[in-house]
């Protein structure tokens, strides 16, 4: 058997956060040039995740290992890079996928925040740690379990660079966003806030993160905002990904789902209990002048183009209606017991 991995990007619209993407990716071939490899993206950048799984197949491969270059498990991990996974079963019947999980909260990933942190206030004047505020900024999703994770590494942050006090928001959907954030944190009486996006690569929400840091910088002379730099390329998120990759490629991936909004009851999010888990890009793979016709709750604008994901190793992709979906995921929930 012809085992590949594949790379799954979101992408964006700005070049920059392409090509720091690509730089990731070469960097990863060079760690690991033994294996067949490609790279594809949901969005905004091409190839498509279905154009990129065609590549390895043609390049002999039969066994595909799909790999998230995505922080958190929201809807483009568990539903759309499943949906474009399973479009390529149907396509290549006789190719095995093995589905890796996110990044989420990794331990490397958590000393890589330490490192950007540092390198930003080396250069500042003196402000006593618990003089400073953390403001961490995560990318928002309509998964709670995603967003709770974005608080989680705020709460790993805040003992470890032993700031006075630690907060969240968020680039979009949910709340708060940047500047509802910064306008109560200005308010706390802290000297210092440091404002640190929780996003692997550049992009127009972390210019749109700068700019508001910048903004609220201007209104209020009392309190020094500065940004730090996001994670981007280093050996640590490089560790994090191998770490990732190998758990698929030897069967173990164990993606969280004790609180998964379609598996378990959530308050506020019971009518989503058993949904089908489908993805919803598939009106702009590749076409992203057609990404503002379409509104999901959220800017196509600011996500276009493809739409892939990444599946759960072991994950069922076949489509069912909802009642069905539901009473398999009963049925496993009554045999682990």
């Amino acid at each position: 058997m012809s085992e590949a991995l594949l790379i799954a990007a979101h992408g964006s619209r700005d070049e920059a956060g392409v090509e720091e993407f690509w730089d990731f990716a070469d960097a990863w071939r060079q760690l690991r040039p033994d294996r067949i490899q490609a790279a594809g993206f949901l969005e905004f950048a091409q190839p498509t995740i279905g154009d990129a799984i065609d590549e390895l197949i043609d390049r002999g491969a039969t066994r595909i290992v799909v790999a998230p270059a995505m922080l958190m498990a929201a809807g483009h991990v568990k539903n759309d890079v499943p949906s474009e996974v399973q479009e390529s079963r149907v396509r290549h019947p006789n190719v095995t996928f093995q589905m890796a999980r996110a990044l989420d909260i990794h331990p490397a990933l958590l000393e890589l925040c330490h490192v950007r942190y540092r390198e930003t206030i080396a250069g500042l004047s003196a402000v006593p740690a618990e003089r400073t505020l953390l403001l961490l900024v995560g990318r928002g999703t309509s998964d709670p379990d995603a967003n709770a994770n974005i608080a989680r590494v705020s709460r790993f942050l805040w003992e470890s660079y032993g700031v006075g006090w630690a907060s969240v928001a968020f680039s979009g959907v949910t709340t708060p966003d940047v500047d509802q954030a910064l306008t109560v944190c200005r308010r706390l009486g802290y000297d210092r806030i440091v404002v640190q996006p929780y996003f692997l690569f550049d992009g127009i929400l972390l210019k749109r993160i700068r700019d508001t840091a910048a903004h609220h910088a201007a209104l209020d002379s009392g309190v020094e905002i500065v940004t730090v730099p996001h994670l981007r390329l280093h050996p640590l998120l490089l560790q994090a990904f191998e770490d990732r990759a190998h758990e698929a490629i030897h069967g173990a991936p164990h993606m969280n789902c004790d609180l998964c909004k379609y598996r378990v009851r959530l308050i506020g999010r019971e009518t989503e209990l058993g949904l089908p888990q489908v993805g919803h890009h598939h009106h702009v793979r590749a076409t992203p002048d057609l990404a503002d016709d379409f509104d999901h709750g959220h800017d196509h604008r600011l996500r276009r183009r493809r739409r892939s994901a990444l599946v759960p190793a072991a994950a069922d992709t076949t489509f069912h209606p909802w009642d069905e979906r539901l009473l398999q995921r009963l049925h496993l929930i009554a045999e682990s017991r």
